[in-house]
């Protein structure tokens, strides 16, 4: 594959974002081409935030991540595409790393590692880190798919990734309380998807899932490096196994009753 030079798109989708956005579209200015941000009608300054940073910003109605971060890239003025989320900022190495790549397009796709700040911590074990993510793309070549709420993006067979140096800076969870709001919204979610595609979990499993998921997370996976913040991430990640399989199984109760339909 012959090397070229390219212009990029940042893409980001937000929802009452004005804390983060700004240190985000920051971060991107000296890669970013074109800017869009697809908006799913915040109601705080977000908007105020976004335009003053010289952002395209674009209002459409929320009807899941897959599709919002579909719709997002038609909406970006090149064919290669950076997808960020709001609150998420380029580390300056990865910054050096897409410049790099901007002059020497080599590839259909670019992944790069994801360190998550959790509290105010860094937290580089307990499966989070190196959380390697394919971010930067020839929107040509791909789309967004998974099953709501985890998106990810699926390039065609054959396509080439390669992996730049540097991190996305990712500030997750300001406290454990927006954890816990997030794992409540998510199951909801991802409950109501693998309904949707008559998914079933046997209550068996979700007995053998939730030990095992705290078990991965603080052992296998090294929590307990990451000390306090390590064993509350591995115990909400077990919870969250707990509320995804107990709210499917809950839909499926009412759907019997006649008080959903599956559709």
């Amino acid at each position: 594959m012959g090397k070229m030079k390219v212009s990029i798109s940042v893409v980001i989708i937000t929802l009452n974002e004005e804390k983060n956005i700004g240190r985000c579209l920051d971060s991107i200015k000296d890669i970013a081409d074109d800017v869009v941000v697809v908006d799913s009608f915040s109601t705080d300054k977000t908007e105020e935030i976004c335009i003053s940073h010289g952002a395209r910003f674009v209002k459409h109605k929320f009807e899941g991540h897959i599709q919002q971060k579909n719709y997002a890239v038609t909406q970006a003025k090149f064919p290669h595409i950076l997808s960020l989320d709001a609150d998420e900022v380029l580390s300056d190495e990865l910054i050096e790393a897409i410049k790099e790549v901007k002059e020497n397009w080599d590839g259909d796709g670019y992944s790069m590692n994801r360190l998550n700040n959790y509290c105010g911590k860094w937290i580089c074990h307990t499966g989070w880190y190196p959380d390697r993510k394919l971010r930067l793309w020839d929107s040509r070549k791909g789309e967004w798919s998974g099953l709501d709420p985890h998106d990810r993006y699926k390039m065609r067979p054959g396509a080439v990734i390669r992996n730049l140096k540097g991190d996305i800076l990712h500030y997750s969870f300001n406290s454990i309380s927006d954890h816990i709001n997030q794992i409540n919204r998510f199951s909801d979610i991802s409950a109501r998807a693998k309904f949707q595609k008559g998914i079933r979990i046997p209550l068996l499993y979700t007995l053998v899932r939730i030990p095992a998921a705290f078990l991965k997370k603080y052992f296998l996976k090294l929590g307990f490096l990451d000390g306090y913040y390590g064993f509350i991430i591995s115990k909400l990640t077990a919870y969250g196994v707990f509320l995804k399989d107990i709210k499917l199984k809950e839909l499926y109760r009412k759907s019997k009753n006649g008080r959903i339909k599956n559709t």
